[in-house]
Formats: structure tokens, sequence, C-alpha cells
């Protein structure tokens, strides 16, 4: 099939759907980590209920941007 008839490349959702996922596991780790003094010289180390309000967080943003038109990647690189 021609990208006319399927609408947006393959590449694109790909690419925003693992930029995403980089993004939103770099932002809310650092946030979580800033509130739960999980912070690290070399970044940010969550274990225990710090890690999975984590995880919550970012299967969240992937649930409310769906119904919002998207995420950021996903609006940045055309791939609605």
């Amino acid at each position: 099939m021609t990208e006319e008839t399927t609408g947006v490349a393959m590449w694109r959702r790909i690419l925003a759907f693992v930029l995403d996922l980089i993004t939103s596991f770099a932002g809310f780790g650092y946030l979580v980590a800033r509130f739960t003094g999980g912070l690290t010289e070399s970044g940010f180390q969550l274990d225990g209920a710090p890690a999975l309000l984590l995880f919550g967080l970012v299967i969240g943003y992937f649930v409310v941007t769906r119904y919002i038109g998207g995420t950021i990647w996903q609006r940045i690189l055309r791939a609605r």
C-alpha cells in the first residue's frame, strides 16, 4: 500500500513512540526522583514505590494524550 492510502508512515509512528518513551521516562523520572530523594550524581535511581509511580505516570501520559489529540512527538513528527 502507498503512503496515501495508509495515512502516516509507519516509521514516523514508531519513532514518535520511542521518543515519547524516552522523553516521558526521563522527565517523569527526574520529577519523581526530585520529590522522593532518588537523585544521584549521574542522574536518578528509583526503587520500590517511586519506580511504580514512574511507571504509572508514563502509562497515564499515553492514556491521557490519546484523548487530547496525540503526544508531544506525534505532533512534532506529524504522526497522528
